[in-house]
């Protein structure tokens, strides 16, 4: 077996034991079933939406020289809002994703001409399984508020939901919330709407397309990974090589061996760092 075999088979594994905890299958169910997502809204937030819609944009871009987004969940009712994320691992840059994301959002629904107060609520709603702010809170809900008396709202309507699921399994109250949050961290269904997600995430896992998208996303994100390594290793080794050319104690031969640079992009650093 070589190692694109292997890679297949592992990825064949990985696909077999999905839960609802992976962005893919959370994003798959969500999308495709629209009263899921919104009951899952709904819950969460202690809110009822009358009315909504899972859009079909998974991404939203911004100028050719911005950077677009590519959201979740994203969904739409005539007040509001939302995008729903998964968030396995913590990436250690949540907040400012959420920031971001909910500017985003923003833009793409106040269009041409129309005034600032037109623009929805909005609600960006992480679902994470690691306590990202070692709290020990089950929900943490952001909004700005004045820094000088520690009370008075700004009243955008712009909110941030993180929900850590862990705790939220142990401490929630609300008892259908609670079972969800169960069901997140251990696929064991506790009432009828977990019972659905878990026919739901079964089904996911026998949708032959699906399965097949999994594998090419699987495949380019592990390409990614390696290429993103490798770029930094390479970095590194030119980073190195600019400070061993500075220190000028070693010949650029030496600088070439130390570094694993060609002794030629050694010598073209020197030149540029000469003139």
């Amino acid at each position: 077996m070589n190692d694109s075999e292997r890679e297949n088979v592992a990825i064949e594994e990985k696909w077999e034991s999905l839960t609802l905890a992976n962005n893919f299958i959370f994003y798959k169910v969500m999308r495709n079933n629209p009263d899921v997502c919104q009951h899952l809204i709904e819950m969460l937030l202690g809110i009822k939406i009358e009315r909504m819609k899972v859009t079909g944009e998974e991404t939203i871009a911004m100028d050719y020289d911005s950077h677009g987004i590519r959201l979740d969940v994203y969904v739409k009712s005539p007040e509001r809002i939302f995008d729903v994320e998964m968030q396995v691992a913590n990436t250690r840059d949540l907040p400012e994703r959420a920031r971001y994301y909910q500017g985003v959002m923003d833009l793409d629904n106040l269009k041409t001409g129309q005034k600032y107060k037109e623009l929805k609520s909005s609600h960006v709603i992480f679902i994470c399984m690691e306590d990202i702010f070692r709290n020990g809170l089950p929900v943490c809900t952001f909004e700005n508020v004045c820094t000088e008396d520690g009370k008075t709202r700004l009243n955008d309507r712009a909110y941030k939901h993180f929900f850590i699921a862990r705790t939220c399994a142990r401490m929630l109250e609300d008892g259908e919330a609670r079972d969800f949050f169960r069901f997140l961290t251990s696929s064991k269904s506790g009432n009828a709407y977990t019972g659905r997600l878990k026919s739901l995430v079964e089904n996911a896992r026998h949708n032959i397309q699906w399965r097949m998208q999994y594998m090419t996303w699987e495949r380019q994100r592990a390409y990614d990974l390696e290429e993103g390594y490798e770029k930094g290793v390479r970095e590194t080794a030119i980073a190195n090589a600019r400070n061993l050319l500075h220190m000028n104690l070693l010949t650029p031969e030496q600088i070439s061996q130390a570094c694993s640079l060609p002794l030629e992009e050694v010598l073209a650093l020197k030149k540029e760092m000469k003139s």
